[in-house]
């Protein structure tokens, strides 16, 4: 069993940034991808950015086109937290995001939909003022 806490949403202004923490409590955590999304108000929850068991340099990531260049994930195992650095944050940024694992141990991929997913955090509120 894996739970999840997300923290570092707040209000920011357009062109800042903002980096998202996500906390996971449970032995495996190391051991599966993750992933975070984000939902709009009136809007489906979306893929932002996946990353891999490994994290690290070589670990595998990946991003929705709106996010690239300008969010990065990553995870230090050892603190069992995966993060979500935001830059040139936008409008359209505005959501709630959260942070998912993924129940396939020792696994590169991430997955990109939300049924790949098998745990979930509560989200944490970004928004961003134009």
């Amino acid at each position: 069993q894996v739970q999840l806490v997300e923290s570092g949403g707040r209000l920011v202004q357009a062109g800042g940034s903002l980096r998202l923490s996500c906390a996971a409590f449970g032995r495996t955590f190391s051991t599966y991808p993750m992933g975070w999304f984000r939902q709009a108000p009136g809007k489906e929850r979306e893929f932002v950015a996946g990353i891999g068991w490994t994290g690290g340099p070589d670990g595998n990531t990946g991003y929705r086109d709106s996010v690239k260049g300008r969010f990065t994930i990553s995870r230090d195992n050892a603190k069992n937290t995966v993060y979500l650095q935001m830059n040139s944050l936008k409008p359209e940024d505005t959501a709630v995001y959260y942070c998912a694992a993924r129940r396939s141990q020792f696994s590169t991929w991430y997955g990109t939909s939300e049924s790949e997913y098998d745990y979930w955090g509560q989200g944490t509120q970004v928004t961003v003022s134009s």
